[in-house]
């Protein structure tokens, strides 16, 4: 008889504690952070080595560095749409091809940050494959970036020259 009391307790408290958690999602949804209405419009875009550097930073960086975001299904679904928003703000802060002339840009870290490995984040790569780039894209999409936004390290890649 304490066996049965045990498991009707128990069901009551298991039955209480999920129906909690699902008012509380519930009311999560109703928190309007995130969510994707805030895509401001393309003011300038940076005039591209190639279309295919603007190709593969669409791909690999556009959604959080730029103002043309592709929100995914569960973007519109609370917390995950609030973690999606804020890294897209922190990452449209620091460098947005789509407000290009903006004077706070880290446009010169772009390509060291792809050659460390650091850009595209693994967390969005994992659930976002067509931003994994190969090998050769790799380099052709760092060179693209130097080539069209310069580097902190470009006296490190090029060699000096002699002015005889």
């Amino acid at each position: 008889m304490n066996k049965t009391h045990f498991s009707w307790v128990k069901t009551i408290v298991v039955t209480l504690a999920l129906s909690e958690a699902v008012v509380i999602f519930i009311g999560l949804q109703f928190i309007p952070y995130g969510r994707g209405y805030n895509d401001p419009p393309v003011k300038a875009e940076p005039e591209w080595d190639s279309p295919k550097t603007r190709e593969l930073f669409s791909r690999a960086c556009g959604d959080c560095h730029s103002n043309e975001t592709v929100w995914p299904w569960y973007g519109y679904i609370a917390p995950i749409s609030w973690l999606i928003q804020y890294d897209i703000d922190r990452s449209r802060n620091s460098f947005n091809v789509s407000e290009w002339g903006r004077k706070t840009s880290n446009s010169d870290n772009a390509a060291e940050a792809v050659r460390g490995g650091s850009m595209p984040p693994t967390r969005y790569t994992i659930v976002h494959p067509l931003a994994r780039l190969s090998a050769s894209e790799k380099q052709a999409f760092i060179q693209g970036l130097v080539a069209t936004f310069g580097s902190k390290h470009e006296s490190e890649e090029k060699p000096e020259q002699d002015d005889k």
